[in-house]
């Protein structure tokens, strides 16, 4: 009788175990830069980590950095989806096609698409309003520049950046009815070469303040080298990296939401 309940003692915490297990929630990011770009990837990833502190060890989550947009983050989607994911941030616009592909191909996964514009019952999109902050930059750099040339970094000409440079040149011109504007398309999100080089070009244009919608701290670093060139961070406070010319970040919190959304599968 006494071996009986000992195996059955046994068998019931094998079942509780296993059962906790299975009730983990499988939380999945698809980071379009790495975590340590100081910027747009480096704030989703402590988002990632504001979840794990907040559920511990009733959710498990997973991520993969620098992933193309494309074809390959398909490839990162459905290997997250296999691996038994029940919620996945895809944190890129570019991921939106993809995002809706894979999305049709298991629809008991719950899918989170960043600053895009198309839906599926398993896929809901997600933003911030952006343009607010690069209003005060403008309005900012509009009152700071000395030679009234405000240079700024795309990245690319989609509605979100474009509404952003918008935002920031009514507000500069708002103060500073004798502002320009220099924008250069760096076509990437992330490459410190590019951004590095697009900063260092319109510093040579004459820009006193660079603006950017790029994720790395290239341009931060162009600007201090160069010297007397105001720099604002994006996505996330890049102090750190160039102390004296920034004056002001746009930090992106996505903790708060990607908590909701977990709390909800």
């Amino acid at each position: 009788m006494k071996f009986r309940s000992i195996l059955a003692g046994a068998a019931l915490a094998l079942t509780a175990a296993s059962g906790s297990l299975a009730d983990k929630t499988k939380v999945g990011f698809v980071y379009v830069g790495p975590v340590g770009d100081g910027g747009w990837t480096y704030e989703h990833d402590q988002a990632r980590k504001a979840v794990v502190a907040k559920f511990g060890d009733k959710v498990e989550t997973m991520y993969v950095e620098s992933v193309p947009e494309g074809p390959d983050s398909e490839r990162v989607m459905t290997d997250m989806a296999l691996k038994g994911a029940d919620l996945i941030f895809t944190t890129s616009f570019g991921y939106m096609d993809p995002t809706i592909n894979v999305a049709a191909k298991f629809p008991n996964v719950k899918f989170e698409h960043a600053t895009g514009y198309k839906m599926a019952d398993n896929v809901s999109i997600y933003s911030a309003r952006f343009y607010e902050g690069r209003a005060v930059q403008g309005h900012i750099a509009g009152h700071m520049t000395k030679s009234n040339i405000v240079g700024y970094i795309g990245s690319f000409p989609i509605p979100e950046v474009i509404r952003g440079i918008n935002a920031a040149y009514i507000h500069a011109k708002d103060v500073n009815p004798d502002v320009q504007f220099k924008i250069i398309w760096a076509y990437t999100w992330f490459d410190p070469t590019k951004e590095a080089d697009a900063a260092k070009v319109l510093i040579e244009q004459g820009a006193d303040v660079v603006l950017q919608h790029t994720d790395s701290t290239a341009p931060q670093a162009a600007a201090q080298a160069a010297g007397n060139v105001i720099t604002f961070g994006q996505a996330s406070d890049m102090s750190e990296y160039g102390p004296k010319p920034r004056v002001s970040s746009i930090i992106d919190n996505w903790a708060p939401y990607y908590i909701a959304r977990t709390q909800a599968v």
